[in-house]
């Protein structure tokens, strides 16, 4: 059976463009994409205490474009979570903005040179992915699927795309990765489909060719969530992607409403609680539970497992 982990994941409203993320599982904490609003602070500062914690373990930063990393207010989000560890991109910026981030985080990482808590730097290069160790089925650890290459044509597809396993459920990111491609390998991923069960949609729910009826139907995550701005100039989600979760019967929820909060409850061992709030405040718009995939899995005999993950081989840290 599944241990006992108090596990939350909270996708913030920021207000303007863009996407801001946290996973805490087991006294773990990681903040997902560089960014940081009057919106969203209030309800990160909230959040790391809800969790009883002072610091971030992790800062994990899926792009370089400034609606997942913004150096107008990456200084302020460091000094608040000060990570131990950031996970950047693992391609150089293409612009001064990008420049600028990469400044602002080896002068946070020099400037605690001499702390107790030493924060470390790691560049998710292709390089880097292939170092990684295989991942176990049913393990409790994070798994990197994305960049295996470099895509000069295409900075989106060099996005990390990051498994989040530490908890009692599992939360697949997908920063903005756009290639048919990419989608394709990651569909015959048998972690992912047995243990994805939310999904954080790739490009704020852009319909460009990734997330199709196939790609859904595959790994059929439980809950989707789009990290966009009400009223946004290209629509996110995409009616074309309302649809496609609708037919394949997967929970949407969106910031453009408020905060998304998903939380372990009962004895933290498998059953989670998808909370849709109102704006900035803590007023339920929607809320609907879950049962997790591991805890599913878990309860079959040794040789159904064995037969079921025979020959899986992805990247694990």
């Amino acid at each position: 059976m599944l241990s006992s982990i108090v596990t939350r994941f909270r996708a913030y409203q920021l207000g303007v463009p863009g996407s801001s993320f946290s996973y805490f599982a087991g006294g773990h904490f990681t903040v997902i994409e560089g960014r940081l609003t009057e919106f969203s602070k209030v309800a990160l500062v909230y959040e790391m205490r809800r969790c009883g914690i002072a610091y971030a373990d992790v800062l994990h930063i899926t792009s370089w474009d400034a609606d997942h990393c913004n150096r107008h207010e990456l200084q302020e989000l460091l000094e608040l979570i000060r990570p131990l560890r950031i996970e950047c991109p693992g391609y150089d910026p293409y612009t001064d903005h990008g420049e600028g981030c990469l400044e602002i985080i080896a002068a946070y990482r020099d400037s605690r040179f001499m702390a107790n808590r030493r924060p470390t730097i790691r560049h998710v290069t292709p390089l880097y992915v292939a170092g990684l160790q295989k991942a176990g089925a049913l393990a409790f650890e994070d798994t990197i699927y994305n960049p295996l290459h470099l895509d000069e044509d295409c900075a989106n597809n060099n996005s990390t795309v990051q498994h989040f396993r530490k908890g009692s459920f599992n939360v697949l990111s997908l920063g903005d990765v756009e290639s048919p491609n990419i989608a394709a390998r990651l569909r015959r991923s048998r972690i992912l489909k047995s243990e994805t069960d939310v999904m954080i949609l790739a490009h704020h729910g852009a319909d460009n060719g990734f997330t199709t009826k196939g790609f859904l139907a595959r790994l059929e995550p439980r809950l989707a969530i789009c990290s966009s701005n009400y009223g946004n100039q290209y629509d996110h989600p995409r009616e074309e992607i309302r649809e496609l979760l609708h037919e394949q019967g997967i929970r949407l929820m969106t910031t453009k409403t408020g905060d998304v909060v998903v939380k372990s409850i009962g004895d933290h061992s498998g059953a989670y609680l998808a909370v849709n709030l109102k704006g900035n405040s803590k007023e339920v718009s929607s809320e609907v539970e879950f049962r997790s995939k591991k805890s599913r899995i878990l309860s079959f005999n040794d040789d159904t497992l064995r037969q079921r993950y025979q020959g899986q081989r992805r990247y694990g840290p």
